[in-house]
């Protein structure tokens, strides 16, 4: 019964991550963007008031905000999202991560820690790849961060006017939210965006017909004459004077096309046109150091000229550690994202998701932490009556508040397109695990509910689900027999990332809280890079607020600047 609920397992929780949304047929239209062009069309130099380097989930509604009253050129090094229905559809969810091809969406990379991973390589970034839940930073967050409440209140509202929804709740995730009211993750507030203790119905980026809305359907609100995206543009280095300056001063970007040729683009003199990257928790800190901003030593290992010696960006590197236990059906279950959440007060985020008759998919294609799942998968699919049973169910998650525990980033290469080396030390700091543990826990209590019931066989104890999940090659860390009795050993067994990785280029560490990167004129980075802490149980939201609360503060500043005259 072991081995074989393992095996099940494996093939499961494929299937599950790839959630076959037959029900759906959403639209692959793209909108009439007259501004995005390859950058093989570019010409070899060019001039704006601003250049950003990261069309991403900052980057798209940064752009959409500036291009209203100045000339945005937006590089992406990915292509287009649009007509792509491994990132339009519901029904392919999952299907993007697990392509590991050069034109993929997503470019996966694997931590020092063992750990599989992805990032964006596409025009919305993250907001392409993930599974669409939307939920806002808290109040306490906010005030600590230092951010005008009431412009981030405006510019969440702005983008939850293009991209986020409330989800259609189903049986599974109805249970889950019952079972967490029901051991006391409470108050229960019901449907909101808003970061509340207590447990909730969050909002999520997949509309009523199953189509994934992104950061880049925010630049439908840009000035089309003021916009230029160029898409297959890869950002090589960052062009500083410093010939007679007391400091370094941007002034243009190196980038090449997708054949190879270079351009260069320029901003146009002015004391406040800015060149600003929002590259991402890898990309950002990666740019600056290929452009000689970084620690010393490291540069110069790379050949790299120092134009600016600054030992803290690469620092300060944190992924959320998710930890998961699947739970098999007796009966079946509808398809479901995250859609609920349980906040607790010691620090963890309890989710859920669900399939339902994953017989029918194809979860050979779609592993996304080991390829061993996928083998698993078909060599299960021959067994139909096995499998069908196998693939009813789900799993509930937790994932860690902050977390405490920091690593760090570090070149490998000259070469932009290729990932850096990132060490995130899950589980470093003991307060992190402790929160692991309680989160395990928590999960468990939910399964022995009376409001989770329906789902669960009495004749697999909950040891038992953490042996199934503790014995799958869901990372590439060794594994320890204890790890099913012993919950600390669970949780460094079994961690996975729910791609919520952040710093590189922190607030007050590499940028001040204008976002301006300190020691530098005319830069900034704007994304989750400079994030000290994950906000929220899921950061996109915020994210996409930052860029565009960021575009309004600097168009105010400049407009008040330009009356004061």
């Amino acid at each position: 019964m072991g081995l074989r609920w393992c095996r099940l397992f494996a093939a499961a929780l494929t299937a599950i991550l790839f959630l076959p949304f037959d029900a759906f047929s959403a639209s692959e239209q793209a909108p009439n963007y007259t501004f995005m062009h390859n950058a093989t069309s570019a010409p070899s130099v060019s001039y704006y008031d601003y250049i950003i380097v990261g069309g991403g989930t900052a980057g798209c509604p940064l752009a959409a905000t500036l291009s209203q009253n100045y000339s945005v050129l937006l590089l992406e090094r990915g292509g287009s999202p649009y007509g792509n229905p491994n990132i339009t559809n519901l029904s392919t969810f999952g299907a993007a991560l697990s392509d590991i091809s050069l034109t993929s969406p997503s470019q996966r990379f694997i931590s020092e820690d063992g750990v599989i991973n992805a990032r964006g390589r596409v025009l919305g970034g993250g907001s392409c790849l993930n599974a669409g839940f939307y939920t806002r930073a808290s109040t306490d967050y906010v005030r600590q961060v230092g951010w005008d409440p009431r412009l981030v209140k405006e510019s969440y509202e702005w983008v939850e006017k293009t991209v986020a929804f409330e989800p259609r709740l189903g049986e599974w995730q109805s249970a889950v939210r019952d079972g967490l009211v029901e051991i006391g993750v409470v108050p229960y507030n019901g449907f909101t965006y808003d970061h509340l203790y207590g447990t909730k119905v969050g909002g999520t980026i997949f509309d009523r017909d199953g189509r994934r809305h992104t950061s880049a359907d925010l630049l439908q609100y840009a000035n089309p004459t003021g916009l230029t995206v160029l898409l297959h543009a890869s950002v090589h280095r960052i062009l500083f004077r410093t010939r007679g300056r007391p400091r370094p001063m941007a002034h243009g970007v190196v980038y090449r096309d997708a054949l190879g040729v270079r351009h260069r683009a320029y901003i146009n003199r002015g004391s406040k046109n800015e060149i600003i990257v929002s590259a991402g928790a890898l990309g950002s800190p990666q740019i600056l150091m290929l452009s000689g901003v970084g620690p010393a030593d490291e540069l110069k290992a790379h050949n790299i000229s120092v134009v600016l010696e600054q030992p803290m960006v690469g620092q300060g590197m944190s992924d959320n550690p998710m930890n998961a236990v699947f739970i098999p059906s007796p009966v079946p279950v509808e398809v479901s994202l995250i859609e609920v959440v349980g906040i607790t007060h010691f620090g963890a985020y309890i989710e859920a998701a669900s399939g339902e008759n994953f017989a029918g998919g194809s979860p050979s294609h779609s592993s996304m932490f080991s390829p061993k799942i996928a083998n698993n998968a078909e060599q299960l699919m021959e067994n139909n009556d096995e499998t069908a049973a196998a693939f009813r169910g789900g799993f509930i998650l937790e994932k860690i508040m902050g977390p405490i525990s920091t690593g760090h980033l570090e070149l490998r290469t000259r070469d932009p397109n290729d990932n850096p080396s990132v060490t995130f030390n899950y589980f470093k700091e003991s307060q992190d695990l402790e929160r692991c543990v309680q989160g395990i826990s928590t999960i468990e209590k939910i399964i022995e509910s009376k409001a989770f019931s329906e789902f669960r066989y009495d004749t697999l104890p909950f040891p038992a689900l953490l042996n199934m999940t503790a014995n799958s090659p869901i990372n590439l860390l060794p594994k320890h027999a204890n790890a099913s009795t012993s919950l600390e050993q669970y949780c460094k067994d079994t961690v996975m990332t729910i791609w919520h990785y952040h710093g590189g280029c922190q607030l007050g560490r590499v940028v001040d809280h204008d976002y301006k990167v300190i020691g530098i004129d005319a830069l900034r980075i704007i994304d989750g890079s400079t994030f000290n802490y994950s906000p929220g149980t899921n950061p996109q939201a915020t994210v996409m607020m930052l860029g565009r609360y960021m575009g309004v503060r600097i168009l105010r500043e400049r407009l008040s600047n330009e009356e004061s005259r």
